[in-house]
């Protein structure tokens, strides 16, 4: 018996390199660095991450969720008709080419998904392609309910806990016309973990196993859905820490309440409907509200009259190596009080050797860093200003 189950579960997590979205994935994330790159170039003559800044957090953040969630699944013996695994992979795919990533929430393609198939579920009907996966389908709830209720609160971490690294630097022009520095947070992730198909070879080893599955089924498969988690949010009235964690903690909260409203659908049905439609007007509510509270705050990231602020870093440059942080304000350079670009340079050319920064942190609490300027350093300390200019166009400095 738990040589069959070892095999089977193998199995399963070898069928996971058969869904074309794992591998359509790899190519959404690159052509993402692209553009952003792209943009970055046009707004301050250099990229602040490299291209591949993206693909590098495809798998690492959600490998770690989806075993952790594949332990849930397992132990519940969750299980899901086969014609919601192609559905869901069907709207991943089609969002996937609309570039709206933070579409890619499990409320949009499980709860359209849990809608689909319960609208066309026992009403025979005949979809093209997929025609045999849609008949005799199983019950949905309250199985998809459920695991959309825990794949939000993944989702919710990974926001709060990966996508304010790195965030993306971007120059826009204001409603009075000024320039303005924004932040720009676009994530996709892949979380694969184990669910039931009911049919199979697998049969159940406990009588109350699996909790989480439809009548009429004895016969179990185990499966690996490498499920794909998007994010998108533009940061301007906060620093980009601050007000994406904020957003993670509230999916959190909302992916704990539907967790537990959809538990009730195992003794009451109606209630999984009730889970999957909070989840799709509970999602939508926090993004809304997310940006209307952000478009209330004056721009962060603006012109200050005293001092030039840090808009974005670039990695392995100078400035990091000095520690220092976006959202500060550079007030002096080498003991040289400073407003613009232009000061800020020709007091860095002072000294060439060494660089010594009045900061102004986020807490309005003065700081002093500094460090030897070594050949062959990016020359300009790889720091990206909020300035002001005619063009809105930045600059590193």
């Amino acid at each position: 018996m738990a040589q069959q189950w070892m095999m089977e579960f193998l199995i399963g997590l070898g069928k996971m390199f058969s869904h074309p979205i794992f591998y359509f994935a790899f190519f959404a994330c690159i052509f993402m660095g692209y553009l952003r790159v792209k943009r970055e170039r046009k707004d301050f003559n250099i990229r602040a991450q490299n291209g591949y800044f993206e693909l590098r957090n495809l798998l690492p953040a959600g490998l770690v969720m989806g075993g952790i969630l594949s332990i849930l699944t397992v132990a519940l013996g969750i299980t899901v008709p086969f014609a919601a695994i192609i559905l869901a992979e069907a709207l991943t795919f089609l969002i996937l080419l609309t570039l709206k990533f933070r579409l890619l929430s499990p409320v949009y393609t499980l709860g359209l998904t849990f809608f689909i198939v319960f609208f066309t579920y026992d009403q025979h009907i005949e979809v093209p392609i997929f025609s045999s996966a849609f008949k005799n389908l199983e019950p949905i709830y309250p199985s998809i309910p459920f695991l959309m209720g825990l794949l939000l609160v993944v989702e919710g971490l990974l926001i709060s806990r990966n996508a304010y690294k790195g965030t993306s630097p971007k120059m826009i022009t204001s409603k009075r016309g000024l320039p303005a520095g924004v932040h720009v947070s676009r994530r996709l992730w892949m979380v694969p973990f184990f669910v039931f198909l009911p049919a199979g070879e697998l049969s159940s080893p406990f009588e109350w196993w699996p909790v989480l599955q439809g009548p009429g089924s004895s016969q179990f498969t185990p499966v690996v859905i490498p499920f794909l988690i998007g994010f998108s949010q533009q940061v301007q009235g906060l620093l980009p820490k601050e007000s994406i964690k904020m957003n993670g903690n509230r999916v959190i909260a909302l992916g704990v309440i539907v967790t537990l409203v959809a538990m009730g659908g195992y003794w009451y049905p109606l209630l999984s409907i009730a889970a999957v439609a909070l989840g799709l007007l509970g999602r939508e509510s926090i993004t809304f509200y997310q940006r209307l509270f952000e478009e209330r705050l004056p721009f962060y990231f603006s012109y200050r009259d005293r001092g030039v602020m840090i808009l974005g870093i670039i990695p392995n440059s100078p400035a990091e190596k000095m520690g220092l942080e976006i959202g500060e304000i550079v007030t002096k350079v080498n003991g040289v009080p400073v407003n613009n670009k232009k000061q800020f340079y020709e007091a860095l050319m002072k000294n060439r050797a060494h660089c010594k920064l009045e900061v102004l942190d986020s807490n309005d609490q003065i700081r002093f860093v500094q460090r030897a300027l070594f050949e062959g350093e990016h020359h300009e300390l790889g720091i990206l200003f909020v300035q002001q200019q005619k063009r809105g166009k930045q600059e590193a400095v």
